[in-house]
């Protein structure tokens, strides 16, 4: 019992290590206490936001917009990732391309999505989209190209068709690299989200509220919206780990 207690508990040591370190720096005042408020102060900022203030309300626009470009970019990057997993041909001659997009900056397409979109609610869903579409791509292409050619030969041997066996076994051994890329994706997706509200004409969402307390030296609000991203990118992320034991429990079996 002890250790399997001790084994749940052990992910928290680095987050009591952080929280000790940084009561440390304000107690010692290593740094500005003005630029560097107590972990207990921030804590209450927090909930005071989430309890009484408008914490909350920039929380969920956070998760719906993230949410929106995530589903746009599982819905066109899916299918396409699967066609182009399926024809090695055809991804090759687009490959470069696919790599080049997705290792420029998303930051970098601020200015080309204002031109297509205009300031407001579109620009950053699409530019979220795109950055999120990119990684879920690369992944699920990868993982039907790397799905085992014994499977699939077997299959054929047994008389399934094309398609069966693409349905069958292909995108089924390839759903444990799709989930990695689904992993990244809706990482991607929350920081391109919380980057374009501080900077593309947001009125709310954690990014702009994160840039008001800054401008108005409200550090503990501040240090409460960016643990407040933090602990929506973390549990996005837990869910989607879950999701994967639970349905893909044949990974790398």
């Amino acid at each position: 019992m002890k250790t399997r207690l001790s084994a749940r508990l052990r992910p928290l040591w680095g987050m009591a290590l952080i929280i000790a370190l940084w009561a440390f720096a304000h107690a010692t005042k290593a740094v500005d206490p003005v630029l560097l408020p107590s972990p207990g102060e921030a804590l209450q900022a927090f909930w005071k936001g989430l309890s009484g203030g408008t914490l909350w309300g920039d929380f969920e626009k956070t998760i719906v917009r993230t949410l929106v470009s995530f589903v746009i970019a599982l819905a066109v990057a899916v299918p396409l990732g699967v066609v182009l997993g399926a024809n090695e041909k055809i991804y090759e001659g687009i490959e470069f391309a696919i790599d080049f997009f997705r290792s420029t900056p998303a930051s970098a397409m601020f200015p080309l999505f204002l031109v297509l979109f205009g300031v407001g609610e579109k620009t950053k869903i699409a530019v979220a989209a795109f950055g999120a579409a990119l990684a879920i791509l690369f992944n699920v292409a990868y993982g039907v190209m790397s799905a085992r050619k014994q499977r699939q030969l077997a299959a054929r041997v047994m008389g399934a068709p094309r398609w069966r066996v693409l349905t069958d076994v292909t995108l089924l051994e390839s759903m444990p690299q799709v989930f990695v890329g689904m992993r990244s994706g809706v990482s991607i997706a929350l920081v391109i989200v919380i980057v374009a509200e501080m900077f593309i004409g947001s009125t709310d969402g954690l990014g702009q509220r994160i840039m008001n307390a800054q401008t108005i030296f409200d550090m503990p609000d501040m240090y409460a919206s960016i643990f407040a991203a933090g602990l929506l990118g973390y549990v996005m992320n837990l869910i989607f780990l879950v999701a994967e034991r639970r349905f893909v429990h044949w990974g790398g079996k």
